[in-house]
């Protein structure tokens, strides 16, 4: 059974909202860098990633993070990740990968789409 990949895109307020379903993988990840570079180039430089329908992400996926990370810095601008910790059991997937390696302190993480886009302070990342 093949799983649809998808990424959809929308804006609220001044943040540009990409959510992203399916499998975060060596195949999709191309896909997902593609549209945070459009985001970008179109002058998005506050950007929302709704990780909360990926329930399976690679080191490829990971390395799209890391690399969007990089180009909002780049760019001045704000990175938010919305990762639902949904506990121990069934929380998120990317929550787990990105803790396992050590790099989840580098993103500013929110519950959900209206605490990403809140004008309340940044995160502390390193």
């Amino acid at each position: 059974m093949a799983v649809a990949f998808e990424v959809t895109g929308a804006e609220r307020g001044a943040w540009a909202v990409l959510r992203v379903c399916g499998e975060l993988d060596l195949v999709t990840s191309p896909v997902l860098r593609q549209r945070v570079h459009d985001a970008v180039a179109e002058g998005h430089h506050s950007l929302v990633l709704d990780l909360s329908d990926v329930f399976f992400c690679d080191s490829s996926g990971v390395g799209v993070l890391i690399a969007s990370r990089r180009l909002i810095r780049s760019c001045q601008g704000r990175l938010r990740l919305i990762l639902p910790d949904r506990g121990a059991e069934d929380g998120s997937h990317v929550n787990r990968v990105l803790g396992a390696l050590g790099v989840r302190r580098l993103f500013d993480v929110r519950a959900d789409v209206a605490a990403a886009t809140a004008d309340g302070p940044d995160s502390l990342t390193a």
